[in-house]
């Protein structure tokens, strides 16, 4: 038989335990900042002590029950782990010593993860979360209530959560292994179909296969501000693995654009991130016509010897995209130049073989995004599945 639960408030359970520390003037500082969502403490920065301008600190100690005051209502909540022993928090973090005869350590942390405790931040909480300013002061934070059965209850259900979230997180690392398999399956598919066409087709330079007038190049270097009415122009995240994002697209001013024609976009287009996410690949949409693109994306005009999918298929295959990586240059600003982009090799078969060769590569395509769609619907799952199991824990009803 199941113990009866209690609920009590978290100053029947935990009192203050600050420990004030004033930072010598030469002290350096180990910082810990909070997780949202119940995830806890971590070592923020090591900070160097002539930018440490209040020396006035805090001490925390393994074991410490700890909270952000001003984000509790998003779940800023935790027990200071051993790693973290020593190391210093400002007055937004205050701490408390938990009564470890009425209170498991295991089961408190999960309840810090339930959405419950941190509805009960917000509506505790004074001042605006629109200016990051709703606060939860140590008053009442001690006003927070928990589900007290007894001890050896309390550690039941730690352990069954513990075993179910194991589960779940098992769940989402096959889902995610599945995900990287699919990704590197059609890669390979890529890589067969570039070496097929390879064995009877004369193989091109990128440079010869694009209108000359146009050439291959990239984009507006400044974008400047947003302007309303102005040139709609892709940056390097609207692009992504054969898609490009055209929602929040951002606008340039015209007198900006028109130093940039020959990027340009007429639609269809191939389009190659050359800064941040390399190698990825998308042909351009329609509704993209009369826009530009930034400096991190090169505009690929290819001539009509050579269909933009099929091109974009054959760049996408492994060894095309190890001739990229292998041609990334710089630290700070890390691509490829375009240089190196106008010796990309394609073979080029005729455009009857490349639509017959494109067509059944857009089958197997088809088929991997219906499972990558049902893969998104199961990490949505797997997302509420954990949350639902703490409701049911702290309802004792597991």
């Amino acid at each position: 038989m199941r113990s009866i639960v209690t609920h009590v408030k978290f100053k029947d359970i935990m009192r203050p335990n600050l420990r004030r520390y004033l930072l010598a003037a030469d002290e350096d500082a180990n910082l810990v900042g909070m997780r949202l969502y119940g995830a806890g403490p971590f070592h923020r920065e090591l900070k160097p002590a002539m930018k440490i301008l209040k020396k006035s600190h805090f001490v925390i100690k393994e074991g410490d029950i700890i909270y952000n005051k001003l984000f509790a209502w998003k779940g800023t909540f935790g027990i200071v782990p051993q790693e973290l022993d020593g190391m210093f928090v400002s007055d937004k973090f205050p701490t408390y010593e938990l009564d470890r005869t009425r209170v498991s350590e295991r089961y408190l942390a999960w309840f810090f993860r339930h959405p419950d405790v941190w509805e009960q931040a917000r509506m505790m909480s004074t001042g605006s979360a629109a200016l990051s300013k709703l606060t939860l002061n140590p008053p009442r934070f001690l006003d927070l209530v928990i589900p007290l059965p007894d001890l050896v209850e309390q550690e039941r259900i730690a352990e069954h959560i513990e075993a179910l979230a194991a589960k779940v997180e098992r769940a989402r690392q096959l889902r995610s292994h599945s995900t990287t398999e699919s990704a590197s399956l059609f890669s390979a598919v890529c890589e067969n179909m570039l070496v097929r066409a390879g064995a009877s087709a004369p193989v091109r330079k990128l440079s010869s296969l694009v209108d000359p007038s146009r050439g291959i190049s990239y984009g507006i270097v400044q974008t400047g501000t947003e302007c309303e009415g102005g040139i709609p122009t892709l940056r390097a995240g609207d692009l992504r693995w054969f898609h490009v994002n055209t929602s929040g697209v951002k606008l340039v001013d015209p007198e900006i654009e028109k130093g940039y024609l020959r990027t340009r976009l007429k639609g269809r287009e191939l389009l190659l991130r050359i800064r941040g996410g390399v190698g990825e690949l998308a042909v351009c949409p329609e509704l993209m016509a009369g826009g530009n693109v930034s400096r991190e994306i090169a505009v690929i005009p290819l001539t009509n010897e050579v269909l933009p999918r099929f091109a974009m298929f054959l760049l996408s295959a492994r060894s095309s995209q190890a001739k990229m990586r292998g041609n990334v240059r710089g630290t700070s600003y890390v691509g490829i130049n375009l240089k190196d982009v106008r010796e990309l090799e394609i073979p080029v078969p005729t455009v009857s073989k490349q639509q017959e060769m494109l067509s059944d590569l857009e089958t197997i395509k088809g088929k991997l995004d219906a499972l990558a769609n049902l893969q998104s619907e199961t990490e949505t799952e797997l997302d509420a599945v954990l949350p639902a199991i703490l409701d049911k824990a702290f309802k004792g009803e597991l």
